[in-house]
């Protein structure tokens, strides 16, 4: 008897097990690709809000629907736009991200642009940042009439303007955030503890989105800067992890110290994850996501760093996690079609042709960060 019940109970747990799994995908999805909960999880933090959503965790679904905008779109720089560059395939346009638990409604241009009425949202970091904005104004500037939108360029700024809702879409380049300067002796000096001359810009901003971190991780070859200083400390060699995390902290005490949280809205982003293993071919020629994640599969450090500088600030910051989902998305970059050149050249792996594993073919995977965006405002 006891053995009976004993094998009855695992029976049950082993149902339950396989019914908790299953009940992850949604029956009425042909096709998905699941991400299970792992080290990468990170919820959606707004501090002030008792109902989370944790956006990280979720799949991709096909969807013919998609992409949500032309991707002639005039505002694409030549280097995203796969499709004009003889990329054949054409379905890395029409994923889209579906969390467990909850949903990310289809980007409306005039809902976006009314809450955006009378307002400035400002997108600070690097190219990849371009990217998201890029794709921002391309999501919106279909349903404005051709003489009511233009953009206008002001140094590292520039921004796409909305004028019928007063509304200003704008980028400001600042890949690392604090300030890097060139020497009297014309060595480059990355200046961990000054921010200002950046920052300055970003005074007055309704809605303030940011990331930072793919510049830091760069090897020593292909570094920005010469040394690093602090005070008045030359310092030739540090852990890049332990200067992201000073220059973050900097960034953390100029939001603390001159940003009012009743007047501007921060958001920042996560990193968005290269797929360049193998000189930059480990993304040529994919064609869908990566079906899953491993569970051992730890959080990068950037991320780790970024969430600890963010749980010490007494500003509220909404972290938009995107590492996970856009982890999976190795088809979505540009590769080898950067730039139009022949079949037979994209063909070669050699030396003299690159391939660009770290940006994102537009329309493509940051559209889906902006969609998410709409709704984190």
């Amino acid at each position: 008897m006891a053995t009976l019940i004993t094998h009855l109970l695992s029976c049950i747990l082993l149902f339950s097990f396989f019914h908790c799994t299953l009940c992850l995908l949604n029956p009425e999805d042909e096709v998905g690709f699941l991400v299970e909960p792992d080290g990468f999880n990170m919820v959606q933090r707004n501090r002030d809000s008792s109902k989370i959503c944790d956006f990280s965790v979720g799949k991709w679904v096909y969807d013919e629907s998609y992409p949500l905008y032309d991707p002639n779109c005039p505002y694409l720089s030549t280097a995203v736009t796969c499709q004009k560059n003889g990329r054949p395939d054409s379905d890395y346009e029409k994923w889209k991200w579906k969390p467990n638990g909850c949903s990310i409604p289809r980007f409306d241009a005039l809902r976006f642009l009314g809450k955006m009425r009378r307002k400035r949202i400002m997108l600070v970091g690097d190219s990849i940042m371009r990217n998201q904005w890029e794709s921002l104004v391309c999501l919106v500037q279909g349903v404005i009439p051709t003489g009511r939108k233009r953009v206008t360029y002001n140094g590292p700024a520039m921004a796409f303007h909305a004028m019928d809702f007063e509304t200003s879409i704008e980028f400001f380049w600042a890949p690392l955030l604090v300030e890097l300067k060139k020497s009297p002796e014309n060595k480059r000096v990355l200046h961990l503890d000054l921010i200002e001359e950046n920052a300055k810009s970003w005074r007055g901003v309704d809605i303030l989105v940011f990331d930072s971190a793919n510049w830091w991780t760069r090897s020593d070859k292909t570094s920005s800067w010469d040394y690093y200083m602090v005070g008045n400390n030359l310092i030739k060699n540090m852990n890049p992890m332990v200067a992201y995390q000073k220059g973050l902290s900097t960034w953390a005490r100029w939001v603390d110290l001159n940003l009012d949280p009743q007047k501007t809205k921060v958001i920042f982003r996560s990193m968005s994850p290269r797929h360049n293993r193998e000189n930059g071919w480990k993304c040529y020629n994919q064609k869908q996501p990566i079906p899953f994640l491993s569970l051992q599969q730890q959080a990068p450090e950037p991320l780790v760093v970024l969430q600890g500088v963010l749980k010490k600030m007494r500003f509220p910051i909404y972290l938009q996690d995107i590492t996970t989902m856009t982890v999976l998305r190795r088809d979505g970059h540009p590769s080898v079609y950067r730039k139009a050149t022949h079949q037979d050249e994209k063909q070669k792996q050699g030396i003299g042709h690159s391939s660009d594993c770290s940006h994102w073919c537009l329309p493509g995977v940051p559209d889906i960060w902006n969609e998410m965006l709409s709704v984190l405002l």
